[in-house]
C-alpha cells in the first residue's frame, strides 16, 4: 500500500493536517514547536483508495545532536519508507531559509513532493500561495489543515501517486499495547521485537508522546505492537503535550486486546502502575505483567522469587496476570513472548461449554457454605451461563442478590479460574434474580 508522508520544519501545521486527512484527532497539536518525534501511521482512505498516511517530527539540522538529531534521523526513515511526501509550509510566516534547505532535502530523493501552504483560511488569502513555487516543486496547493479548506483538493492530488487496494485489519491480529511509565523501556521492547529503530531510544525520559502502531508477526500470527507515552502522575502533567499523552495511552489500551505493564524493580510497583493496570482490567483486556532491565540487577538466585512476591504481594487485584523477566535491551526473555501473548489471546475468547457450567452448579455449589442476607435468607445458585467472551462475562441466577456479598463473588472467581485456564484476562461476572430483568454486573 502506498505510505504518504507529511513533513516539515517544526510548527508549521503538520499534524493539524494529519488529524484532518485521518478524520479524527490522533496526533497531538499544540502550539509549542516539536510536539511530534515519533512517526505517527495511520489507515487513511480516499475516492476508494486507501493509503498509510505518515505524521513526524519538525525537520531542523541534519547536524544537530540529542534528541533533534534522534527526530531528524527518524523523518528520514519516513521519507526513505514514502511513496509521495506532503511538504507543509506556513503561509503567514512564508518560505524560510529552513523551507529552503528542506526542499533542497526532498528533491535529492527523487520523490514525488506536494508542496502543502497551509493556513490558507478564506479566499483573501490565496496570493501567499504564489511565494511557495519559489521551492522549486510544480504541485503546489493552499489548504486550511484547521478548518478543512481545500483538503479534497490535495487529496485529489495525491491519488495518481496511491494503488486502489483496500487495506483492512487482519482478521486475525492480535492488538498489543506497551505501557508503563517513563523510562522503563517501552521503545526499547518495540524496537527488539521490530527489529528496527521505529521509535525513539533516549535516555531522557518521556521521549515517546504519541501512541505508534508497528505489525510484527509471532510465526504467522499478525500483532499490531503499540507504543505508548509514559503515564505520569495527575500531579505531574502541567502541560497539554502531557495530557493528551494520558489520553492517547488510555485510548491505546482501550483499542487493544492484550496489554503488556512494563516495570522496572527501582521503584516496583509504584501507585502509578497500580492505576495503569487498574485500567486494563477496567476495560478488560489481557494484562500481561513484565519487569524490564533485568540485566542491570546483581546476580543473585532468590531476587527472581522476591519481586515476583513483591508484585503480588502490592498487586493482588491482578494475580491472574502471568509476570515475565526480560531486558529489552539484550532479548533476554523476549522468546517466551509469543507463546504468552498467545495463551492470553486464546483465555479471552474462552467459552466453556453449557454442561460444565451446568455441573458448576449442581457440584461445586452444592458443598459450598452459602452466605445469608441480614435476615437469615440463604443464597442458592439457580444456573450460570455465558454471556459473552473477551473477556469472558458469566451469569448466574440466584434466588436472592442481595446475599452476595463481595467475598463470595472473589471466591466465584476463584472458582471459575480452578476449573479452566483463565490466565491473563479479567473475568466479568453479574447476578441475576430469577425474576429480574436486568443484572447487577461485579468487575473483578
Amino acid at each position: 500500500m502506498a505510505i504518504v508522508t507529511i513533513v516539515g520544519r517544526p510548527n508549521v501545521g503538520k499534524s493539524s493536517l494529519f488529524n484532518r486527512i485521518a478524520g479524527r484527532r490522533k496526533a497531538i497539536v499544540d502550539d509549542q514547536p516539536g510536539v511530534t518525534r515519533d512517526r505517527l501511521y495511520t489507515l487513511a482512505e480516499w475516492q476508494g483508495k486507501a493509503f498509510y498516511l505518515v505524521d513526524t517530527g519538525g525537520m531542523t539540522d541534519s547536524r544537530a545532536e540529542g534528541i533533534h538529531g534522534a527526530v531528524h534521523r527518524q523523518v528520514e526513515v519516513a521519507i526513505s519508507e514514502s511513496d509521495v511526501l506532503l511538504f507543509v509550509v506556513d503561509t503567514i510566516t512564508g518560505v524560510t531559509a529552513q523551507d529552503e534547505e528542506i526542499a533542497l532535502q526532498l528533491r535529492k530523493t527523487g520523490k514525488p513532493v506536494i508542496v502543502v501552504g497551509n493556513k490558507i483560511d478564506d479566499t483573501s488569502h490565496e496570493n501567499r500561495v504564489f511565494d511557495l513555487y519559489t521551492l522549486g516543486f510544480e504541485n503546489v496547493i493552499g489548504v486550511s489543515s484547521t478548518h478543512g479548506r481545500n483538503i479534497g483538493d490535495l487529496l485529489d492530488k495525491i491519488l495518481p501517486y496511491i494503488t486502489g487496494y483496500h487495506g483492512k485489519e487482519e482478521k486475525d491480529e492480535i492488538g498489543l499495547a506497551l505501557v508503563g511509565r517513563p523510562n522503563v523501556g517501552k521503545s526499547t521492547l518495540l524496537n527488539a521485537l521490530a527489529k528496527t529503530e521505529r521509535s525513539l531510544v533516549e535516555d531522557v525520559p518521556g521521549t515517546t508522546r504519541d501512541s505508534i502502531d508497528t505489525i510484527v508477526h509471532f510465526g504467522a500470527r499478525p500483532v499490531r505492537v503499540i507504543d505508548t507515552a509514559g503515564l505520569r502522575k495527575r500531579s505531574r502533567i502541567r502541560t497539554n503535550v502531557d495530557f493528551y499523552s494520558l489520553v492517547r495511552t488510555q485510548e491505546a489500551i482501550d483499542r487493544s486486546d492484550i496489554t503488556i505493564l512494563l516495570m522496572q524493580t527501582d521503584p516496583l510497583c509504584t501507585d502509578q502502575d497500580k492505576k495503569i493496570a487498574a485500567h486494563v482490567v477496567e476495560k478488560g483486556k489481557g494484562l500481561l505483567l513484565a519487569v524490564n532491565k533485568w540485566d542491570l540487577l546483581s546476580e543473585s538466585p532468590r531476587r527472581g522469587d522476591m519481586v515476583r512476591d513483591t508484585v503480588r504481594e502490592k498487586m493482588p487485584f491482578v494475580d491472574f496476570a502471568p509476570l515475565l523477566f526480560l531486558s529489552a535491551k539484550t532479548g533476554r526473555g523476549l522468546q517466551k513472548l509469543p507463546q504468552m501473548i498467545q495463551r492470553i489471546d486464546e483465555s479471552r475468547k474462552r467459552r466453556l461449554p453449557e454442561e460444565l457450567l451446568s455441573k458448576i452448579v449442581r457440584e461445586t455449589f452444592l458443598f459450598e457454605r452459602m452466605p445469608c442476607d441480614n435476615k437469615g435468607k440463604r443464597l442458592s445458585i439457580l444456573q450460570c451461563t455465558q454471556k459473552g467472551i473477551s473477556p469472558p462475562h458469566f451469569e448466574f441466577t440466584v434466588n436472592n442478590m442481595r446475599a452476595v456479598p463481595p467475598s463470595f463473588e472473589r471466591h466465584v472467581h476463584h472458582i471459575l479460574r480452578n476449573i479452566t485456564d483463565f490466565e491473563g484476562v479479567p473475568l466479568r461476572i453479574s447476578w441475576r434474580r430469577t425474576s429480574d430483568k436486568g443484572t447487577r454486573s461485579q468487575r473483578p
